[in-house]
């Protein structure tokens, strides 16, 4: 009776051991389903997400547009503006002064880039993707574009022409919230360690090495050039990242405030805004007048103002990316 008692208590035990299994069997699948729900729920959501696709898709035409500049212009022309770019066209000119055969653009560009992506594996997973995606289109768009004959022998066109189409590719991938690695994240990487330089400074000391490096082997001349292409490069960037239409912000001391803002309401359909100010040498107290216009719209201003007071102090100042109604988004020319 012992004997069966102790069958008993095991194979009751080891029923148990089997049902505990297959519980946590089924414990294990649900919870991997669940993950797995979750997964496709995450992946369909990036799918729906707008903003997520036309990132991409400035990244991925800025690519292509650096990628002509790149291969079209500035290789041709030897100029050497910056950048794993610039340095992929300094190491093509003496592979081939060395080797007789230089080495392809895509192939340095690729090669400097795949060890910044590792030591920088810890950054910002949407900035660190974002930056392998507009470096391997970058390299693609190298590979695979024909070199164009778009500015035979002319290095002012070609530094005139690059910059600007250069400027344009950048400003999409910025405005696309991505980069194209090289000194950029190059310079991130290393202000991790220089923390009294700031990114800016980082990048601009890396930039100059590269540009040095291009005096060189191309000479003073070519880089002069190069120099003037990385002005318009930065200008075009610039415009592209605050916009191509400018409006002015008008600052308008006057002894009439109300009939100013009248005649600008009126006769330029702007808003105004009344600014209580005091003159700190007269202790006098006034109402400052301020109003944005369009660019077209200065000459107007400046003649209403002239008009109602001839002695008022006005100070214009540039402004970008101005956003409301009668602006950016409306629909209306600045």
């Amino acid at each position: 009776s012992w004997r069966a008692f102790d069958d008993s208590e095991q194979s009751r035990y080891k029923n148990e051991l089997v049902g505990n299994s297959v519980k946590k069997e089924y414990l294990q699948a649900d919870g991997n389903k669940i993950q797995q729900r979750k997964g496709r729920v995450k992946f369909m959501n990036w799918i729906r997400n707008k903003q997520q696709w036309r990132d991409y898709l400035l990244i991925t035409l800025g690519t292509a547009v650096m990628a002509v500049a790149t291969s079209s212009i500035y290789d041709p022309a030897g100029l050497v503006t910056g950048g794993f770019s610039g340095l992929a066209i300094v190491i093509k000119q003496l592979s081939q002064m060395l080797f007789g055969k230089g080495v392809p653009l895509w192939v340095t560009n690729l090669v400097l880039n795949i060890p910044l992506f590792l030591f920088g594996i810890r950054m910002s997973r949407d900035f660190l993707v974002k930056t392998i995606f507009g470096t391997l289109m970058n390299t693609f768009w190298i590979a695979v574009l024909p070199v164009l004959q778009l500015v035979p022998d002319d290095r002012m066109l070609s530094a005139l022409f690059g910059g600007v189409l250069m400027g344009a590719g950048i400003g999409l991938v910025f405005i696309g919230n991505g980069t194209t690695g090289g000194t950029d994240m190059m310079a991130a990487l290393i202000q991790r360690k220089l923390r009294h330089y700031s990114v800016a400074q980082v990048m601009q000391v890396l930039d100059g090495i590269i540009v040095i490096a291009g005096i060189f082997v191309f000479g003073i001349h070519a880089s002069l050039y190069a120099i003037v292409a990385i002005y318009v490069t930065t200008k075009m960037t610039d415009a592209l990242m605050e916009g191509m239409n400018y409006a002015k912000s008008a600052f308008i001391i006057t002894a009439h405030p109300e009939q100013v803002a009248d005649e600008l309401m009126k006769e330029l359909d702007r808003g105004a805004s009344g600014i209580h100010i005091k003159g700190m040498y007269t202790g006098e107290e006034r109402m400052m007048v301020f109003c944005v216009v369009g660019k077209k719209q200065i000459p107007q201003l400046k003649q209403i103002v002239g008009t109602i007071d001839p002695d008022a102090f006005v100070i214009l100042l540039p402004a970008h990316q101005v956003l409301g109604e009668g602006f950016r988004g409306s629909g209306e020319e600045l």
